[in-house]
């Protein structure tokens, strides 16, 4: 496997990447982050990527890249859009990057590749059995893995309880959006999480997102069966992650 590889993570408001340390799951130097041009469209979105990868130091011409979208992906196809234009359902976007980058591309869901990042540098690192990694933002992302192998796009944030999707009730943007309190926020989690349990029985969850800085808030107020932990590389996990998987197909090529 490459030593260094580059990861991009495309959000609905900005765009950043940087140069991964494989071996040891760390950025090799600053972030650089761009915002995400106006309507999202695809052509704009891989002309700033081109930006952010000519502003690292340090960047080989082979270097494998690895993109991190929020969408399913399948196949390198980007099957949803969430936050950027539309033009992007059902389009070839590996192929689209790699002819506007010059470079081989690997393209992936953006929960997932958080949950790479957990379970190859953090909180599920040599972990077995079934773990499951959810990201608590707008909506409530997740990535599933059995005996660390993924299982893509697995969009377990939109559980139906009580008749409605349920990341409109327990996301951390559900709490904003209705001021409740961590006592609150908690019970609409447990619910969710007692879900998640009865439905897959996981050895592990890892809870990621910028709310999990604040896990002592609400974690300890959950009670499952499994064991339920902080994600641990937060804000670079899209990066980390997205450059690891981008590492591991070209080895396999």
């Amino acid at each position: 496997m490459a030593r260094k590889a580059i990861g991009i993570d495309i959000g609905g408001t900005g765009i950043k990447g940087a140069l991964v340390d494989i071996k040891k799951g760390e950025l090799i130097g600053e972030r650089v982050r761009f915002m995400t041009p106006e309507g999202g469209r695809p052509d704009d979105i891989a002309r700033v990527v081109g930006d952010i990868i000519a502003a690292m130091p340090g960047v080989g011409r082979w270097t494998p890249v690895g993109i991190c979208f929020p969408a399913v992906v399948q196949h390198g196809k980007t099957m949803s859009a969430a936050n950027v234009s539309k033009e992007w359902i059902g389009l070839d976007a590996e192929q689209l990057f790699t002819e506007k980058l010059g470079r081989r591309v690997h393209v992936l869901n953006d929960a997932d590749a958080a949950g790479v990042a957990e379970l190859k540098f953090g909180a599920a690192r040599k972990r077995k059995g079934l773990v499951i990694m959810t990201t608590l933002g707008t909506g409530i992302g997740s990535a599933l893995f059995i005996n660390g192998h993924l299982v893509p796009n697995a969009e377990l944030g939109h559980l139906e309880i009580d008749g409605v999707d349920y990341e409109t009730m327990a996301s951390f943007a559900a709490k904003e959006r209705e001021n409740l309190n961590w006592d609150d926020w908690a019970a609409r989690l447990q619910k969710y999480y007692s879900r998640l349990e009865a439905l897959f029985s996981p050895d592990l969850i890892i809870v990621g997102g910028g709310v999990s800085k604040n896990h002592s808030e609400f974690l300890p107020k959950l009670k499952l069966r499994a064991e339920i932990v902080p994600a641990q590389k937060r804000n670079s996990a899209g990066i980390l992650g997205a450059a690891w998987a981008a590492a591991d197909r070209h080895s396999e090529d």
